[in-house]
């Protein structure tokens, strides 16, 4: 089928331009902020533990984590993927306008930004990380809706009947892949993860959601990986792998131990107690 007559650019106004890609973002962080405060407020969530955090330390993360995606996803695309122009030109890192971040390279922005937040706030990581990690579905679906919408990242040539010839990819019909990822990334691992925080009760168990989305991401990135095409400009992997599988590769093996980590630590047999009484007050005193 032929490619949709989509323009990457929704309104222009002069030298102005407003993008899908970067509405996808906005939606994303915005969608993500604001179902991570509901889980939060959620108190049936947590009969065990507790929210990890308020409502405003939820606001105020919303800004690290925005920071992390784009210094992050950025600078992993440079170092990933296209590292030599760190030397031929060193200027193209900051034009985000171009184009050019990485999944992989945003996750280890929004960890140090968690990391550091955590650090700042006195919180638990684990727990935090549970409710992070049950957002980012929504950056995710967007993200990959914008990156067909922009005709990249497209597939390996396929005779399927929904394939699609992407402008620019010659005239072989390819796997729409983003919208695979789509769908496995961003509606399949979001349902995993809502059972597990509303109907498996998993938010009292320190990590496991976050492993369950380290998991599951990376799996389903890496069978995305068999029928996506690789960047030209990189070398040909031994074994068929490519970049995306071998950067899935740390998130599968660090999910699996945070889930086997977070099943096997104890959880608390009884509720926290409010501040009054944990500190000897009579309950009326409340």
């Amino acid at each position: 089928m032929p490619f949709p007559d989509i323009d990457p650019v929704l309104v222009q106004i002069g030298p102005f331009a407003i993008r899908w890609y970067a509405l996808a973002y906005v939606a994303g962080i915005l969608l993500g902020w604001r179902y991570a405060a509901g889980l939060v407020k959620n108190q049936r969530l947590w009969p065990r533990r507790g929210p990890p955090a308020t409502v405003a330390q939820i606001d105020d993360l919303v800004l690290w984590i925005t920071l992390g995606v784009i210094i992050g996803g950025r600078l992993g695309h440079v170092l990933f993927y296209t590292p030599s122009i760190v030397l031929t030109d060193p200027l193209e890192i900051l034009r985000v306008w171009n184009g050019g971040m990485s999944f992989h390279g945003g996750a280890l922005g929004v960890l140090v930004a968690v990391l550091v937040f955590v650090k700042v706030n006195r919180l638990d990581l684990l727990r935090l990380g549970d409710v992070v990690t049950a957002a980012v579905p929504f950056g995710l679906f967007f993200g990959r809706i914008a990156n067909f919408i922009n005709g990249e990242l497209w597939g390996r040539p396929t005779d399927l009947p929904w394939g699609v010839v992407f402008p620019g990819a010659g005239l072989a019909p390819r796997h729409p892949s983003q919208l695979y990822e789509a769908a496995l990334e961003g509606i399949v691992l979001f349902l995993v993860l809502r059972w597990a925080t509303h109907s498996a009760g998993l938010l009292n168990r320190r990590g496991v959601v976050a492993g369950m989305f380290l998991f599951g991401y990376a799996l389903f990135r890496s069978l995305v990986e068999n029928v996506r095409e690789p960047d030209s400009y990189l070398p040909d992997f031994p074994l068929g792998l490519t970049m995306g599988m071998m950067l899935s590769a740390p998130m599968f093996i660090g999910g699996a131990w945070l889930i086997w980590r977070g099943l096997r630590e104890p959880v608390p047999a009884e509720p926290p107690a409010p501040a009054g009484e944990a500190a000897g007050e009579p309950a009326q005193a409340r």
